[in-house]
């Protein structure tokens, strides 16, 4: 027996809801770059917190957030980006990914590794999501060498999304 659900059954509103955070995460994602910054800090609420704990960073402000992700963009070079799973709810979106990059400078503060180090960061994004927007941007970093075998050993679905840079 099928039941039908009128538009505004508590499931599609809870859909709608779903699918209006993840594509706030991927206009999010998709402008963190240089050119788009402000287009990816546009889907931020005014009370922002935007938090790395593994390197001790924690900001809530829009402004503070822009510039340490300009930092971060002159800081490395992306050689490839793995995007691995994503799961949404209505409050929350999380996204798990690896990076692989180059570490060109110093602006990654407290990076675990020098300038020149090539890294594979595993990176799990927990976003908390109010009325379609990031009210809480968490950044789990799994710093890792790349030609560390021991630690990068991931496992990688066969539907994985990669992108290539170089």
């Amino acid at each position: 027996m099928s039941v039908e659900m009128d538009a505004g059954s508590p499931e599609l509103i809870r859909e709608a809801i779903i699918a209006r955070n993840n594509a706030t995460v991927d206009q999010h994602f998709h402008n963190e770059n240089p050119e788009g910054i402000d287009l990816a800090i546009a889907v931020y609420t005014d009370d922002i917190i935007w938090e790395v704990p593994a390197r001790g960073l924690l900001l809530k402000d829009k402004a503070e957030v822009k510039a340490e992700y300009l930092k971060i963009f002159d800081a490395m070079h992306v050689h490839r980006i793995t995007n691995l799973y994503r799961f949404a709810t209505e409050e929350w979106v999380f996204d798990d990914s690896i990076f692989e990059i180059t570490v060109k400078t110093d602006g990654f503060r407290n990076c675990p590794f020098p300038p020149g180090t090539r890294c594979s960061m595993r990176l799990i994004h927990a976003f908390q999501m109010r009325d379609g927007k990031i009210c809480r941007e968490n950044g789990y970093e799994l710093w890792r060498r790349a030609d560390d075998t021991d630690r990068v050993n991931d496992d990688i679905p066969a539907d994985a999304k990669v992108t290539v840079f170089d």
